[in-house]
């Protein structure tokens, strides 16, 4: 990463000014002081040195080491935007985000590392928007530390966007509305979630687009970002994701939960412009209804 030392900017420590200006956290800091490097118009320098109007100011972030479970595979993926800080993949269903033990199989994230290998960077994958394993769609990558810290911190303050499109069963009473619904771990289940009185917090946003004989597509914008929340509270109301039987879903149409991220906004970590990306909907929800029409 490579700036210009404006001239409101002239007279900061390089410690200043990477914590105040460029927003790097004291975390990301000490592993650029610890392993990383700091020019300043080419030479070497410490978070101590005095920068002036016109300087180049270099960082260069320590190489990063991938996990155990982090073993490159080689996978398509469908790059939908790239640059030295941010990567978007459009994810197809039936492959999880990242290994776990109970899809200790290929990952995109495995994928998404060959695909580094290939190109000659030397990064790890930082998600920072997780879709699960049969949800398909629009996910975001941050490439390296410094854009994963504000990314992350972006997110937490809901400053990312996502919007989903769903098939769920049957038709909705009123065509556009708010589940507010607290959600929580199921006590005889690690995996799944349910409405419960002692949960977070959760709000998901929802307007019918179109209605076939058993079920209708609906647009969705969550307002809080819980496990399992589209699902959980479509179930709720008595409407479940056509495929997901996990929460009472029937797989007559589809062998998988009907949900797919189509929409994704966020500001840029580095230009700090706003950045927009749809996907069509996936080929199986389109077929179930072609199917259905």
């Amino acid at each position: 990463m490579k700036w210009t030392i404006e001239k409101k900017d002239a007279g900061m420590l390089v410690r200043d000014y990477l914590r105040t200006v460029r927003a790097f956290s004291r975390r990301v800091l000490k592993a650029v002081k610890d392993e990383g490097r700091i020019l300043q118009n080419g030479h070497d320098v410490t978070v101590r040195s005095i920068l002036r109007e016109g300087d180049i100011l270099e960082v260069h972030l320590p190489k990063e080491t991938k996990g155990k479970k982090m073993e490159p595979r080689y996978m398509p993926l469908e790059i939908v935007y790239e640059d030295s800080a941010v990567l978007v993949v459009n994810k197809p269903a039936g492959i999880p985000t990242i290994p776990s033990r109970r899809h200790s199989e290929k990952s995109l994230a495995q994928g998404i590392l060959h695909y580094y290998r290939e190109k000659g960077l030397s990064y790890t994958v930082h998600v920072v928007t997780r879709l699960d394993r049969d949800t398909s769609g629009l996910l975001l990558v941050a490439k390296h530390r410094f854009s994963h810290s504000l990314l992350a911190r972006a997110q937490k303050e809901k400053e990312i966007k996502r919007r989903y499109k769903a098939l769920i069963e049957g038709h909705l009473d009123m065509k556009s509305g708010t589940i507010n619904a607290p959600i929580g771990r199921k006590e005889i289940s690690m995996i799944e979630r349910e409405v419960r009185h002692d949960g977070r917090p959760a709000v998901t946003h929802y307007e019918v687009i179109r209605e076939f004989t058993d079920f209708s597509l609906v647009n969705i914008r969550l307002e809080t970002g819980r496990t399992h929340q589209i699902r959980v509270h479509f179930s709720y109301i008595g409407h479940p994701l056509l495929g997901d039987d996990l929460y009472g879903g029937n797989k007559k149409y589809l062998g998988r939960q009907a949900l797919h991220c189509d929409h994704l906004s966020f500001t840029h970590p580095e230009s700090y412009q706003e950045m927009e990306f749809s996907a069509p909907l996936a080929d199986d929800l389109k077929r179930v209804m072609n199917m259905n029409e």
